[in-house]
């Protein structure tokens, strides 16, 4: 297939506003399926996380063919933390979809995703979905992208958008809202229409620049990218360089792949233009060139956006330490967070100045959660701390900075009071508010991300769990000064056994308890949240002093408030400096970092010292 006949377009979209339900569609009816064929829904979530999450985390490849011609559609994050791949995914195509909810409008991601591209030079597509929801607004939510591509400097050409209207779920597309309602082929006649085919040079020595790095069980490494210029051949000699012109590896092409439908296929040659997998590589890695030996310059690397948010992974070194997971030394840690940091260029782990630590630095919460979570399914143990916002020094005054987010706020008018109060208690500045219809208010605020960790729980139980919150990092602002934490004091076991009905009936009066009977539990553990200011040691393993008096029916009356359950997310932005999430297989616990009581209060009288 030539060059004239490939057309390689990413799909950018707001988390949740359909867009690989549609690309579900597009594969169906290009024809990528047999008629009988079990296809899950939402194919291309192909991950655990990203289908229980509903959310793509890992940007994904797959082919169409229609009439004749080849279209690569990559299927990119929506969510700002996974920003390194969307960065990374623009460079391998020359044309774009922005696929807007027809009732919600562009959102930050939408935002985040089209402020890349449109910077990129790349012509969008715009497809305004769920056109069949009762509340939508089509023709408003048009004027909307116009005023984002504006504010985000696009050109003429950029502003002179083509439209259509669709239904991802309904699997159709037109031009206008009273069209035929019939198929997607109006969106696959205007991607060959209006996204232009690469123009690379064929006869140019072979070059590609690595993209997307996974790993396969049968293949091993795959590296994924466009190749830029030339042919690639299985068997022909390449090279690999990094951005810096260093060669780290030399070798033979022994397996090429092409992108069929949602399947990599063996093929034995690949023309430039086309989006193609390599295996076989041992150093080659993330924004590494794959060429031919003659190639002497790397190809143009994307700088990524920095690293915001730091984590320290220790061993779990508890007292359940090894009892859940397979995986628990600091050597097994490591490798797999250095292996994660090789494909993932958003992602930065360093070893911790502490003994069997490291350093994980990642773009936010979400992200790093993510990479737990992942984890703690392959079988490891962890003890995860505190996360902390990475500072930077203003070169040109020296003043401290921070990273900084908008936050975009959906919420309903009885609650706005709620959250603005919230939100400048954490240091949060209101730059917009505006009725949104439906008895809703939008708020726009700009706020330090360190004022956002552990406040997404507490929003929606101030929204009733009708609020929605996005946000996009915005940069680096001037250091806002100390933000309150935590005003409650924690519940610690002070002893080593089985939690006990008896002994928790009388703990629940102290605080929210975290804990069932019956649970382990050890000291130095939190059991729950106390009531007041200050942390209270209690003995959750207390029994009941028997004697051969009884009265009937006493015990049936001790009735335990089902105890508070937190998700990983939850746990992390919960703790504070002191304290640790004990992550494993089979649990999520909290603990204070300092188990023995004696070193816990040395530790805080030394932290109370340098303070002063």
């Amino acid at each position: 297939m030539s060059t004239s006949e490939i057309r390689n377009v990413a799909i950018i979209a707001h988390v949740d506003h359909g867009k690989t339900t549609l690309v579900d569609q597009l594969l169906k009816q290009s024809g990528a399926f047999r008629e009988n064929q079990l296809v899950a829904e939402r194919a291309l979530d192909r991950n655990d996380l990203e289908r229980e999450r509903g959310i793509t985390i890992l940007a994904k490849c797959t082919s169409v063919v229609w009439q004749g011609n080849r279209i690569n559609i990559v299927d990119t994050p929506g969510h700002a933390d996974f920003g390194g791949e969307v960065e990374r995914i623009l460079n391998m195509v020359d044309g774009a979809i922005v696929l807007v909810d027809a009732a919600e409008g562009p959102l930050p991601q939408t935002k985040f995703v089209v402020g890349k591209a449109l910077a990129r030079g790349l012509r969008p597509i715009v497809v305004v979905n769920k056109v069949d929801r009762q509340d939508a607004r089509a023709d408003e939510v048009h004027n909307e992208v116009f005023d984002l591509f504006a504010a985000m400097g696009a050109d003429d050409d950029q502003l002179d958008f083509p439209m259509l209207y669709a239904s991802g779920r309904q699997g159709w597309a037109d031009t206008s809202m009273d069209g035929p309602r019939k198929d997607l082929s109006a969106l696959f006649e205007l991607i060959l229409k209006h996204v232009p085919a690469p123009k690379l040079d064929p006869e140019a020595p072979f070059a590609m620049a690595a993209t997307i790095l996974d790993y396969d069980n049968f293949l091993g490494r795959v590296l994924t990218g466009r190749l830029e210029q030339g042919r690639a051949r299985v068997n022909m000699p390449l090279k690999v360089m990094r951005p810096d012109g260093t060669v780290v590896e030399t070798g033979r092409l022994s397996k090429l792949m092409s992108f069929r439908g949602l399947e990599r296929v063996p093929v034995e040659e690949a023309e430039a233009g086309d989006i193609i997998a390599i295996a076989g590589l041992a150093e080659a890695t993330v924004p590494d060139t794959i060429c031919a030996p003659e190639q002497e310059v790397p190809l143009p690397a994307t700088p990524v956006d920095p690293p915001t948010l730091s984590m320290t992974f220790r061993i779990n070194d508890g007292p359940l330490a090894g009892r859940e997971g397979k995986k628990v030394t600091s050597r097994q840690i490591r490798d797999r967070l250095y292996r994660e940091a090789e494909g993932n260029i958003a992602i930065k782990v360093k070893d911790s100045e502490e003994a069997e630590a490291f350093e994980v630095s990642g773009r936010g919460e979400l992200q790093l959660g993510v990479l737990i979570e992942t984890m703690r399914r392959e079988g490891f143990e962890l003890a995860i701390g505190r996360p902390r916002v990475i500072l930077r020094r203003d070169q040109a005054t020296g003043s401290r900075e921070e990273p900084m987010e908008e936050v975009l706020i959906d919420v309903d008018e009885a609650y706005t009071g709620a959250v603005v109060e919230k939100m400048s208690q954490r240091k949060g500045e209101l730059r917009d508010m505006r009725p949104s219809g439906g008895g809703k208010t939008r708020l726009t605020f700009m706020i330090p991300s360190r004022g956002l960790i552990g406040y997404h729980g507490e929003f929606l139980t101030d929204t009733r769990g009708t609020g929605i919150m996005n946000r996009l990092f915005a940069g680096y602002g001037p250091w806002k000064g100390p933000i309150e934490g935590r005003r409650n004091g924690t519940l610690i076991s002070n002893a080593d056994g089985e939690a006990v009905h008896y002994a928790l009936f009388y703990l629940q009066e102290r605080g929210t308890l975290f804990v069932n009977p019956g649970e382990k539990v050890y000291e130095g553990m939190i059991l729950g949240e106390n009531s007041r200011a200050g942390d209270l040691e209690v003995n959750p393993i207390k029994e009941k002093k028997l004697t051969n008096i009884r009265a009937a029916g006493k015990d049936d009356a001790m009735l335990l408030t089902p105890p508070r359950r937190m998700s990983l997310e939850q746990a992390i932005a919960y703790i504070e400096d002191d304290e640790l999430v004990e992550v494993t297989p089979g649990a999520i616990r909290l603990r204070k970092r300092y188990l023995d009581p004696h070193v816990r209060k040395k530790a805080e009288r030394r932290a109370e010292d340098d303070a002063a």
